[in-house]
């Protein structure tokens, strides 16, 4: 087909066909990244993350994962809330209250790849949505799709943060795009946000960021984080919240939006009670599966340390209490989350006197 020029038109047109909202087309070669990603993990920062201190020299390079690889497609879909969207509670952070954005996704790209083949016969490529060791954002940023914000996610002009990425690594000869300009003032509005202190000069430590400690984390969560962690259950909003970029942000993609409501609609004590098979049946279909019934648990009693004064404090304490005997291991955790709840209880009967 035509010149490179005409055939990454004609690529571009497709995936805007397919249901992306942004594609950029970076090279298959090395990605600049400045050493960051290196010093990065060479500071212990990805936390208890191995996969990402494996293969660097592959995440940096595209094309040691497919052969023949000339170009990335690197595509993008929106995520904001719209209008009566479901509200988070018990604590989800917005990616989680969908449908599974890792199939969403992942089908779109086989349709396309299918349209690709039609469109060059040549065509060889891969598709990879959180499946391979990329360095999506770095990719992102070359193919002009947004920069990477101070809270290191990606930005993107007219959406925002709330954007999940995607790339398909190709033999196409296509032409790359200018890589974005950087997009932040240097407000530090995601930085003041954090509750735990996660981000600084250095980039995002992965070792007090909530949404690793939720989500990656399988063991026990540092005590000293317990109380800032609030009655988040799955992930953070904190620092996309606080960016002046997602201000305005239109709807994100109606089909990962959509969905049940998220866990089912279960309370925070519902959660407590919950045996493995009620956690399977709940997260099925949703990106919140990704913490284990264990690892639910786990946040859902720090999550009820923090909810005093709320209206479901007292059946909280119900539920720590039952679930102490069943999951001794959380013990101290919960005889905490149980202390900070009677505290605020016997605080309110002495003002009461």
């Amino acid at each position: 087909m035509g010149s490179a020029d005409e055939l990454t038109r004609r690529v571009k047109e497709l995936a805007g066909q397919a249901g992306f909202a942004r594609v950029g087309i970076a090279a298959a070669g090395a990605v600049d990244d400045g050493g960051r990603f290196r010093r990065w993990v060479g500071r212990g920062m990805h936390a208890s993350m191995g996969y990402l201190a494996r293969n660097v020299e592959k995440r940096l390079r595209p094309d040691r994962l497919v052969d023949g690889a000339r170009s990335v497609i690197c595509l993008a879909a929106g995520y904001a809330p719209g209008e009566g969207d479901p509200n988070g509670e018990p604590g989800l952070a917005r990616y989680a209250r969908g449908r599974d954005y890792h199939k969403v996704l992942k089908r779109r790209c086989r349709a396309l790849i299918g349209r690709l083949r039609r469109l060059e016969a040549t065509f060889e490529g891969r598709a990879f949505v959180d499946s391979a060791p990329l360095l999506e954002r770095g990719l992102a940023r070359a193919a002009g799709i947004g920069w990477i914000g101070r809270n290191r996610c990606l930005t993107v002009a007219g959406l925002g943060s709330y954007v999940f990425l995607c790339e398909i690594v190709s033999n196409l000869p296509l032409t790359p795009d200018r890589p974005s300009a950087e997009g932040c003032d240097g407000c530090g509005a995601c930085v003041a946000a954090c509750p735990t202190g996660a981000l600084g000069e250095a980039g995002l430590d992965a070792r007090r960021c909530v949404s690793y400690l939720t989500v990656e984390h399988a063991g026990a969560i540092d005590a000293e984080l317990w109380p800032r962690m609030g009655r988040r259950l799955i992930g953070c909003d904190a620092c996309q919240e606080a960016c002046p970029h997602n201000r305005g942000a239109p709807p994100g993609d109606p089909e990962l939006r959509a969905g049940e409501a998220p866990l089912g609609g279960a309370s925070l004590a519902d959660v407590l009670e919950w045996s493995e098979p009620d956690w399977d049946l709940a997260t099925r279909g949703s990106a919140a599966r990704r913490a284990s019934w264990a690892m639910m648990l786990r946040n859902a009693v720090i999550a009820a340390g923090n909810s005093a004064g709320r209206d479901d404090a007292p059946a909280l304490q119900t539920a720590l209490k039952r679930l102490r005997a069943r999951r001794p291991e959380l013990a101290g955790a919960i005889d905490w989350a149980i202390d900070r709840l009677s505290a605020d209880t016997r605080g309110v009967q002495c003002f009461a006197r």
